[in-house]
């Protein structure tokens, strides 16, 4: 792949850039600012060869059928999905003035595309302010690829999605020679993450730790990782669904009740592969206003009217004995509700035990884990943690391809 390091002779050239500026906000105001930062070192290496950068993200959900369905609800995702806020931010941290086109196509957007000089950024509105942005509309991707000499890709946590302004951008450019190259960002998350994929034997053993709700959800990356990990640790909710396949009382845990063949197939064809919790933390119930117990119980014996919301003492010393041997790590959903405080212990012990690895080539991805272990400080233990939670799953699924990388390739 042609990396922005390595782009030439882009003095005076208008180089769009798909970047990931889907920040958390609220009414109107940023509460974390780390995307927009992690895309600074892309951006600052364009402006100093003299381009004229004009930057496209999307920013939350738009969902157009509720147009007609419900105004109200609509009208509130289109203000919430605003990137005015962004762009000022952003010339804050560039320490120059950014351009912001509040409309997404059209005269406007074209004149002040036009308009930029050398070294000048532009940041458009909103993607999904168009309908054609998610179904990649061909002709809203030829409206869009108009703007741009050269394109370059640095949002990974978007790269999953074949969208016009991930795929259809680039695919139109680069039938017509023009370049498009992957940025800083998107370069080292596919570095750090084809390592994941292409396992070599000093790498070994390689542990997977796996934790989230539903095992629907990760069937294809547990599929991918049975075939390249020592070992696969499971943790959070989805343990449950495998602990009643196999026979084990789970209480009122949430258990996919179609996932449960499935779940006792891929336990026995793993053939000691996978490791599931010896005992849990339950409560009798969810919520704590409503919440009056909460005690550890070993493996099967979760009662009637109580689910498990975190792995026990014993399951986090199993887990950091696996975790310890380890010499690649790859990690992606919480251990148990890290979010309340009572069930925080499963969650903070993996990151303790990846922590004190220091041998081992460990990665987060993404997602409730990367949140995780930003909140509890162990972010700097990663070797990577990753921007993109269902973008970093599907590269271990797809053996390390997406879309709006591989049409950069």
């Amino acid at each position: 792949m042609l990396t922005v390091k390595e782009m030439t002779n882009l003095e005076g050239k208008r180089v769009i850039v798909r970047v990931d500026f889907n920040v958390p906000l609220k009414d109107g105001a940023i509460r974390d600012d780390n995307r927009i930062v992690a895309a600074l070192p892309t951006i600052k290496e364009l402006l100093a060869k003299g381009a004229r950068v004009v930057l496209m993200s999307h920013l939350g959900k738009v969902k157009h059928k509720l147009a007609q369905e419900d105004p109200e609800k609509f009208a509130k995702q289109i203000k919430d999905g605003n990137l005015a806020p962004v762009a000022v931010r952003l010339g804050e941290l560039l320490n120059q003035p950014v351009v912001f086109v509040k409309e997404t196509r059209g005269e406007e957007l074209t004149n002040a595309v036009n308009a930029l000089k050398n070294g000048e950024v532009l940041l458009m509105q909103n993607t999904r302010y168009e309908k054609g942005e998610e179904k990649n509309d061909p002709e809203l991707a030829k409206i869009w690829a108009a703007l741009g000499d050269a394109f370059v890709m640095d949002a990974f946590g978007s790269a999953h999605r074949a969208h016009a302004s991930t795929y259809g951008i680039p695919e139109i450019l680069k039938a017509e020679g023009k370049p498009v190259a992957v940025g800083y960002l998107v370069e080292k998350e596919v570095a750090n993450l084809t390592r994941c994929v292409d396992v070599k034997d000093e790498d070994r053993p390689y542990v997977a730790i796996l934790g989230g709700l539903k095992v629907s959800d990760k069937i294809k990356v547990i599929e991918s990782l049975l075939k390249k990990c020592d070992k696969i640790l499971i943790g959070g909710a989805m343990a449950f669904t495998f602990l009643r396949a196999l026979g084990h009382k789970t209480g009122n845990s949430p258990v996919e009740e179609d996932q449960l063949e499935y779940a006792k197939n891929c336990y026995v064809k793993a053939n000691g592969k996978i490791v599931l919790p010896v005992d849990s933390v339950v409560g009798d119930a969810f919520d704590p206003a409503e919440r009056t117990t909460i005690e550890t119980v070993e493996k099967g014996e979760i009662p009637d009217g109580f689910q498990g919301l975190d792995i026990g003492p014993k399951t986090r010393e199993l887990f950091a004995a696996e975790i310890a041997k380890a010499r690649m790590i790859f990690w992606n959903g919480p251990s148990g509700v890290f979010e309340q405080e009572e069930f925080q212990k499963g969650t903070l012990a993996v990151c303790e035990a990846i922590a004190k690895n220091s041998a081992a080539f460990t990665v987060c991805g993404g997602g409730d884990s990367a949140a995780a272990v930003k909140q509890f400080g162990y972010k700097d233990k990663f070797s990577h943690v990753s921007t993109g939670g269902g973008a970093s799953l599907e590269m271990i699924e797809n053996d390390g391809h997406l879309p709006g990388i591989d049409v950069v390739r």
